[in-house]
């Protein structure tokens, strides 16, 4: 009678000590599922904390919640933008009369990002800092896990997964964007929602596209697939995302594009005669179809409030108020393309990868109780310096390793290549606005994808099971020491994030170049 096989492989002598620990808890049925749950319940959870506790200071709006918070009461109130009168911020506060005039206001955002603000005001009621922030914090916490879900789904590993999620988790720009009422965190939320349905899709669709059988002669066209339920949902997540604010469309479009270029990748290597013909004029409608229309539906149901009102801006202007609608539109788009008046934290986008310019979001008036005479106290969007640099030069390296695959003609990986894609939707068309007046904090947006390039970066660091001994364990000492240096910056850095009283001269520590005052 033969002894049945051990449930786990004998030590490998191959393996450094983290491997070894690695594959005995990863390879153990019971220990392999309570990770799987386990690790992005605590990076979940992690992210929770650093943006929900303490989440009404400073109780006043602080930078641009000036118009979002205040849009979002009338939105609640009125079902559009109204106009508001001398001394809104302190109504706010102290809750006097709000002095809001039901005259349409000219606004340039559409309203889904308000109408979610206006939920938390709802509960707290509209002088609760807390319900002002409240959908921020939470949408700013589903990032992180989605983005756990991402890299998990690109990779398969539970470790690259949570040290992208980790990294998003304790980066600051991320948690100040989620502890403030402003658009971009939500935007955020829903651009990496729609990026996950599209990997579903991906993974769903592309074995469809597989010849069945290899003696079979090789198809003209390839199938048409309509029953695409993950591209319906990206469609509907990204739609969501432009009705937060317009720099949704690049994304859409970018993974739009991404789509039918996979497709056609796809009918390839499953030996479609016409392969670009077929994705492209065949399948590309009916990718269209499925990914844009949920979207502009999406889009055009986030004006429900000011369609079926009277009051809003131009809302009289046709007695058609669809037409009225995209008149509206044509006024924002000329307001988008003209904006070019001075900030004095204004950033244009080609300083953002050398972090020039931080925006200050708050700087309290007349802080105490820091142990010194000289306290100060601010909020300012520094994402954590160590995690940003190395993510700037981990997607220049992924970019070096995607041109050398093509020069080469090598297959491409789509996990290092993925975090490129978003990248290019997110921080590419800012380029082309160079007079715009724009901010640094905009590239909240970039970040998720940021912190997946650098995960999958350090993955290479730390080398492949078939590298010699010496390689992996300069590779994952090397890994370790980043990552440790990357929580104890975010640990230093914490205070400025969250508005917390500081001795001045411990302030001015997180001052490492000038523009960051």
């Amino acid at each position: 009678m033969t002894e049945p096989a051990p449930l786990l492989p004998p030590p490998d002598e191959r393996l450094t000590r983290y491997g070894q620990l690695r594959d005995s808890i990863l390879r153990t049925p019971d220990w392999g599922r309570m990770i799987a749950w386990f690790a992005p319940l605590v990076v979940t959870l992690v992210a929770a904390v650093l943006r929900l506790v303490n989440l009404g200071h400073p109780h006043q709006l602080a930078f641009d919640e000036t118009y979002y918070v205040k849009d979002a009461w009338s939105l609640w109130t009125l079902g559009y933008e109204g106009t508001w009168g001398e001394n809104a911020n302190e109504a706010f506060i102290t809750l006097q009369q709000l002095p809001l005039d039901p005259k349409g206001s000219f606004i340039v955002h559409p309203p889904l990002g308000k109408w979610l603000i206006a939920l938390g005001m709802a509960l707290g009621g509209p002088d609760n800092s807390v319900g002002w922030r409240l959908a921020t914090a939470l949408l700013g916490t589903g990032t992180v896990l989605l983005t756990y879900l991402i890299a998990r789904k690109l990779t398969g590993s539970v470790v690259v997964a949570t040290v992208a999620g980790g990294l998003l988790a304790i980066d600051g720009l991320s948690i100040v964007l989620s502890r403030i009422a402003l658009l971009d965190g939500i935007l955020t939320f829903f651009i990496m929602l729609g990026v996950l349905f599209i990997l579903h899709d991906r993974a769903r669709t592309i074995p469809l596209l597989e010849r069945p059988d290899e003696d079979e002669p090789e198809p003209m066209w390839g199938r048409v697939l309509w029953r695409r339920p993950w591209l319906v949902a990206a469609g509907l997540a990204l739609g969501a995302a432009c009705a937060v604010k317009w720099s949704g469309l690049y994304v859409l479009a970018a993974f739009g594009l991404y789509v039918v270029v996979t497709d056609a990748l796809a009918r390839r290597r499953a030996g479609v005669v016409l392969w670009p013909t077929a994705a492209a004029f065949r399948q590309g409608p009916v990718s269209f179809v499925l990914l844009v229309v949920p979207a502009f539906a999406v889009y055009l149901a986030s004006w429900t409030g000011w369609l079926v009102t009277a009051g809003g801006y131009n809302r009289d202007l046709d007695p058609n108020p669809f037409i009225s609608l995209f008149r509206y539109h044509q006024a924002i788009l000329n307001f988008h393309v003209g904006l070019s008046s001075g900030h004095p934290y204004a950033s244009p986008a080609w300083e953002w990868p050398f972090l020039l310019r931080p925006t200050a979001v708050w700087v309290g008036s007349d802080p105490a109780g820091c142990g010194t005479d000289h306290c100060i106290a601010v909020i300012s969007s520094i994402p954590n310096p160590l995690i940003w640099y190395a993510a700037v030069a981990a997607s220049v390296y992924l970019l070096y390793r995607l041109v050398r695959a093509w020069i080469q003609k090598r297959p491409i990986e789509p996990a290092l290549t993925f975090p490129l894609i978003g990248l290019a939707a997110t921080y590419v068309p800012w380029l082309m606005f160079p007079e715009r007046t724009i901010f640094q904090f905009y590239t909240v947006a970039m970040m998720p994808f940021l912190v997946l390039g650098l995960a999958m970066t350090l993955r290479v660091i730390a080398g492949r099971r078939d590298d010699p001994l010496y390689r992996r364990q300069a590779g994952e000492r090397t890994v370790t020491v980043f990552l440790v240096f990357a929580v104890l910056v975010s640990a230093f850095f914490y205070p400025v994030w969250t508005g917390m009283s500081v001795p001045y001269d411990f302030w001015l520590l997180h001052n490492w170049l000038p523009g960051w005052v």
